[in-house]
């Protein structure tokens, strides 16, 4: 299902409304203090563009309009039906069914064999450690701030961050290993082509004596899954 409305602050939004009206400094604060944060990419400009979207289509409308003292007057916003509608949908959606996500690192990981074995290397073992580091904050944070004892369902988006974060450490800690054992499959290939370039040959010339440079194996898998041609002129 494509959806007019995709960015999770919206549903945010809504969410805050559904507990109350408010305003909108008071959705940006409830969800500061709920550190949605950390979930969701959160500013007041941002929030403010969102808010008029979500009027606009009829899912939230002025509740009231309040003033105090010399302030400027400030919109309270509430929850229409449609908006009621809308959101149980929408958070249907995302939890029930997967969605494709383009993460910066498994782009990096797709274009992996520009670098030499041993920078590639170099590079996921400094992420190894990055991710330890994060991971240990995490667990220190939530000890500082008493929140071991923490209801569950309270914390269930910083748990499932952190199941990621320790997936992703074991993998590419494996990854790792692999690379510097030199078993990663293709590694031969992969270290081959970056001593030939050192050696002064081009990446594109490697590429079309596949069978010349890195012999009939590597060629067959190549003519068995060709890459695309690029279109000129």
């Amino acid at each position: 299902m494509s959806r007019k409305m995709s960015n999770p602050l919206a549903l945010a939004v809504l969410a805050s409304l559904w507990e109350r009206p408010m305003y909108p400094y008071q959705i940006t604060s409830t969800l500061r203090e709920r550190r949605k944060e950390d979930s969701i990419r959160l500013n007041y400009g941002s929030l403010y563009a969102v808010i008029k979207q979500l009027e606009k289509r009829g899912l939230i409308a002025h509740n009231r309009v309040e003033r105090e003292g010399n302030r400027p007057e400030r919109i309270v916003y509430e929850i229409t039906d449609a908006g009621r509608v809308e959101s149980v949908s929408w958070l249907s959606e995302l939890l029930s069914t997967p969605a494709k996500e383009y993460p910066q690192f498994e782009a990096g990981l797709s274009l992996l064999p520009m670098l030499p074995p041993a920078e590639a290397l170099r590079l996921l073992t400094a992420r190894v450690a990055a991710l330890d580091e994060e991971l240990a904050l995490m667990v220190a944070e939530r000890k500082a701030q008493g929140l071991e004892t923490f209801p569950e369902l309270f914390m269930i988006e910083s748990d499932y961050y952190r199941a990621m974060l320790t997936a992703e450490r074991a993998y590419v800690a494996d990854l790792a290993a692999r690379i510097a054992a030199g078993t990663v499959g293709g590694f031969a290939m992969w270290e081959r082509m970056h001593r030939l370039a050192g050696e002064g040959h081009s990446i594109e010339e490697l590429f079309n004596n596949v069978g010349t440079y890195f012999g009939k194996e590597a060629a067959q898998l190549f003519e068995a899954h060709p890459a695309p041609e690029t279109k000129t002129g």
